[in-house]
């Protein structure tokens, strides 16, 4: 039997402060954690919802570096970008504060220091690369060398970002420190680990046994690293950016960042429950207390930390509850690719807020019914349109629009008597009493996309109640049953205030507004007497508006423009690293002497007929016209090319293809980036001349 709590607290995923948050976050972790927030609190549980930035790290010290300022003024910069995006696209946030405040660096060392005292870390002293210019020990990312594997220059030293395989740093060759630019020494340090293998027991039984109703992703991962064996982990490491080890004779080491980022969810509690203590309470019931549930947001590269390494750091500590549940997503791509913030390949909230404002609900709704809770999913701006035009427009707002425009029309603003009911009327009644047990039980298990789906479908049996009844014919021979058929319109509408209310909190907003009512609770979702006879409503305002193609053209543009950028810089990366072919063996002059190179004259060129690929050349070499076959279709338009020279061997022996005899060879280069160019004169000559 499932056990029940008294309280309920929520985290999400601490966004890193190194740049804004995009669709694929908000997908993933903030819309999900934020509709369950907003229906614990309809439900009137006592729930506390936690957020703030993660502002530790060295990808941090390297923007700071390359932008010439403190890595405070970048975490400061982001974490107002990030903090102000949040509260305008309504994740309800109780706190959103940051790994930077006074009382997370307390925090944080005082954690630390409770599981040092219970001898809870080992120590272990190992070589890593250090730069004797800049004297300090050099993370991952500050070095960089010739990747083992592909060869690439300028692969990183915990990764090669062009073939994607995870590296150390004693793996590069020919390392380089990119502070100094100098080759960096193996020197002696020491760091303290927490040994996740002592706590490998426990967590086996935890996860596998007693946890088996999580997703299965979160689960499979989970099962996946035990499998295969827990390591001890480092929780310092050499770095100026950070919490200082809490240790003496420490200095030049700081907390590693996945040691001190979760203890953030802690502190921001502790700095809210400080500030507001009569609404809160003391922060130890929303940590320490049995009573309390714990279910942590994330997506799928977090699960590890969350489900292994975060419970393994609260046990070691020893007073600390651990997380019911961690409903991790899976990821968004967009447009059919990997979103990337390093290529810019995203749809950022800062920016989405400012291309389409007041349509926060449309991008919840769309990436609430696309959310990635399985599987990885897809974004695309057409489907947005789709969604907004199909769904929220032509459904949900097109039966509240009509009931209260039919309701001021036929009765002046005012819910109408309900007489007598038809059957049909009962069918209704019945469908919508059982929209409550249908979302709240999907909700309670996190499928959050079917829950919407079921507020939705709601909102289609009001369309075809009002299809099916025609008040707007009926209103000439009865118009009772008009009213009766608008008291139970207007009563579907305001219960579609509340199946709504946690996936779009603006338009439920303006909803019962226009309604006149105030916040109905959950429990009231499904009753049919939600609005008294004689109530006044106000007039019908669109809950939403259809999205033109003007607009989404514009996004599409935007991904284009950033798609050849991408591109251009990627050809222009291949080619600053680009190497010569090696020499071929060397050929004696009188070899070489044989060969005819000449001149000539582009007469007439086309594709030649099913190729991707080939040209047919007609060639004027100064004695008379020859054909030539060249692979060149995918890199030159055949009509450009007429007229123009060309460089071609004359006495190379024929070859036939595609039933075509070719007699010479065009003379062409491949540059770095893989496009191919005609060697040409560099100005107009005789047709026929010889090269020497």
């Amino acid at each position: 039997m499932a056990k029940t709590f008294k309280r309920t607290t929520v985290t999400s995923a601490l966004p890193y402060a190194n740049g804004p948050v995009h669709i694929g976050h908000l997908a993933g972790v903030y819309i999900p954690a934020d509709i369950y927030v907003r229906y614990l609190r309809a439900k009137g549980e006592e729930v506390i919802f936690i957020g703030g930035s993660d502002e530790h790290g060295v990808p941090i010290t390297i923007r700071a570096r390359k932008e010439g300022v403190s890595p405070q003024d970048v975490v400061d910069r982001y974490h107002t970008i990030i903090k102000d995006g949040f509260k305008h696209f309504g994740i309800s946030f109780d706190i959103y504060s940051r790994t930077t405040s006074p009382t997370h660096y307390e925090m944080a060392s005082n954690i630390f220091k409770s599981i040092y005292e219970k001898g809870g870390f080992i120590e272990k002293t190992s070589e890593q690369y250090y730069d004797e210019e800049a004297h300090q020990f050099l993370a991952d990312r500050y070095i960089t060398g010739e990747c083992p594997h592909c060869h690439e220059q300028g692969a990183y030293g915990d990764q090669c970002e062009k073939c994607g395989t995870a590296l150390s740093p004693t793996e590069l060759i020919n390392p380089k420190s990119t502070i100094s630019n100098t080759t960096p020494v193996m020197k002696e340090t020491k760091h303290w680990y927490l040994p996740l293998d002592r706590h490998e027991e426990w967590l086996r039984k935890w996860i596998l046994e007693d946890h088996k109703e999580w997703r299965p992703n979160v689960y499979g991962q989970c099962k996946s690293w035990l499998d295969m064996h827990l390591l001890p982990r480092a929780v310092s490491r050499d770095l100026d950016w950070g919490i200082p080890l809490p240790l003496p004779n420490t200095e030049g080491k700081v907390l590693y960042v996945w040691f001190d980022a979760p203890i953030g969810y802690i502190s921001n509690t502790k700095e809210l429950c400080e500030k507001e203590p009569e609404k809160y309470g003391n922060w130890e019931k929303w940590w320490k207390d049995p009573e309390t549930r714990l279910i942590h947001f994330i997506g799928k590269d977090n699960i590890v930390f969350h489900c292994i390494v975060f419970p393994a750091m609260l046990k070691a500590e020893g007073s600390y509850i651990l997380p019911d549940n961690v409903p991790a997503n899976e990821f968004l791509n967009l447009e059919g690719d990997k979103i990337s913030t390093s290529r810019n390949w995203a749809v950022w909230m800062h920016e989405y807020l400012e291309d389409f404002p007041g349509k926060q609900d449309v991008l919840r709704y769309v990436l609430t019914a696309n959310a990635p809770e399985t599987k990885d999913n897809d974004f695309s701006w057409r489907d947005f349109q789709s969604r907004n035009n199909n769904e929220l427009v032509a459904i949900y707002g097109n039966f509240v629009n009509r009931t209260l425009v039919l309701t001021w029309k036929y009765f002046d603003g005012k819910v109408p008597t309900r007489g007598t009911l038809t059957d049909t009327d009962k069918e209704l009644l019945g469908e919508f009493e059982e929209t409550k047990a249908k979302i709240g039980t999907l909700l309670e298990a996190f499928r959050f996309r079917d829950a919407q789906k079921e507020a939705m479908n709601l909102a289609r049996l009001g369309n075809k109640y009002l299809a099916d009844t025609e008040p707007w014919k009926t209103i000439k021979t009865d118009p009772d049953r008009v009213g009766t058929i608008l008291n139970l319109s207007l009563q579907l509408t305001a219960n579609l205030s509340i199946a709504f209310g946690p996936f779009l909190p603006f338009s439920t907003e303006k909803l019962q507004r226009m309604l006149g009512i105030e916040q109905l609770g959950w429990s009231h979702l499904g009753e049919t007497e939600l609005m008294a006879e004689g109530h006044s409503i106000e007039r019908a305002e669109l809950l939403f508006e259809k999205i033109e193609d003007d607009a989404i053209e514009a996004q599409l543009k935007r991904l284009e423009d950033i798609r050849k950028a991408n591109e251009e810089a990627k050809s222009k990366e291949e080619a600053s690293h680009y190497k010569a072919a090696p020499q071929k063996e060397e050929v004696p002059f009188d070899v070489f002497e044989k060969l005819d190179l000449r001149v000539g004259t582009v007469l007439t060129c086309e594709r030649v007929p099913k190729t991707d690929k080939l040209l047919r050349f007609t060639i004027d070499d100064g004695l008379g016209s020859r054909t030539i076959i060249s692979g060149l279709a995918q890199y030159y338009d055949p009509e450009s090319l007429v007229g123009t020279q060309v460089v071609f061997v004359a006495n190379l022996e024929p070859r036939t293809m595609r039933g075509i005899e070719s007699r010479g060879m065009l003379l062409t280069t491949q540059d770095a980036d893989g496009s191919v160019r005609l060697l040409r004169p560099e100005v107009a000559v005789t047709a026929g001349i010889k090269i020497s």
